[in-house]
């Protein structure tokens, strides 16, 4: 056990080592390195979460003329205006993370620096799901595009996200390519940084297989690479048609299917006859179930 201890110390100590970010000054890229292995983190994902944010602040703090030192950049001041305002165009999810992480360097590296508790950032919100009456409405948008590939991408997008939840990041990978029969289900086969399968919504079935037909080995929802940017925005904004609709919310969609899954396994009427208000617990006891095999997913959620 004390070999395996050693060993990872040694990996998670290389890790911070060799570190390296593009498009950040080399001064900020070595302070990081130094305030992180000063924290000791345990493992080599903490490290490189930590050296990615704690990189980012010390460039901020450079650009704006402070002294590249902790006793400095690990302000509670510092580190507040990097969050609002070098970090104002990412989610409020995004922020909390980063000033968390932040603040964890300061109390393991500056705990001298300790100041107030930090004002609460946002949180955002579940999106609403989309009613009836609107998908039906969007897919009669989708049917009435100019061309085949608008309307075989749209429509892509719209059984993906209603079909299978799929997320924008998790869009730009899926090819035609990407579908395959599974225990007598449609499963969407997606990479990216959470690698998984999804199965399909069988009535959305038939039209995802059409969309990927048409893509064959090239992207369901357009586009030539993987590591396109605002995929689903160029998608939505060359939509012709729909005035009198809503511009499309991918995460609606997410939160349509979301929604309809819940209902179909019964969560409302388990947290009502269990009287759970707060879901913390809950999740802790789903990490104690372990990880379902395919077939019984398939079999729950198709």
């Amino acid at each position: 056990m004390l070999s395996v201890s050693v060993a990872l110390v040694d990996h998670t100590s290389r890790v911070i080592a060799d570190y390296r970010a593009n498009g950040v000054d080399a001064e900020a890229v070595e302070l990081a390195r130094l305030l992180v292995s000063g924290a000791a983190p345990l493992g080599v994902a903490r490290a490189r979460s930590l050296l990615w944010i704690t990189s980012r602040l010390v460039d901020w703090a450079l650009s704006v003329g402070l002294e590249p030192r902790k006793e400095v950049v690990l302000k509670p001041s510092v580190i507040e205006r990097f969050v609002s305002l070098a970090m104002a165009d990412v989610s409020s999810s995004a922020r909390r993370t980063a000033r968390t992480n932040l603040r964890f360097m300061a109390r393991k590296v500056a705990p001298e620096l300790a100041g107030p508790a930090p004002s609460p950032l946002a949180r955002s919100r579940a999106k609403l799901p989309y009613k009836d009456s609107e998908l039906e409405a969007y897919f009669a948008l989708a049917r009435t595009q100019p061309t085949e590939a608008r309307r075989q991408r749209l429509t892509g997008l719209l059984c993906l996200g209603l079909g299978a939840g799929i997320q924008a990041e998790d869009l730009r990978y899926v090819t035609g390519n990407h579908l395959r029969q599974s225990h007598g289900a449609l499963v969407v086969v997606l990479e990216g940084r959470h690698p998984r399968s999804v199965p399909v919504l069988t009535r959305y079935g038939e039209k995802l297989k059409a969309s990927a037909l048409y893509a064959g080995s090239g992207f369901i929802c357009g586009g030539v690479s993987a590591i396109r940017k605002n995929l689903t925005n160029r998608l939505v904004d060359s939509t012709c048609g729909g005035s009198d609709l809503s511009r499309l919310d991918l995460g609606r969609l997410r939160a349509t299917w979301l929604c309809e899954q819940l209902v179909r396994l019964g969560v409302p009427e388990l947290l009502c006859a269990a009287g759970v208000t707060h879901s913390q617990r809950i999740w802790d006891l789903v990490a104690t179930l372990g990880v379902p095999s395919e077939s019984a997913m398939i079999k729950r959620l198709s």
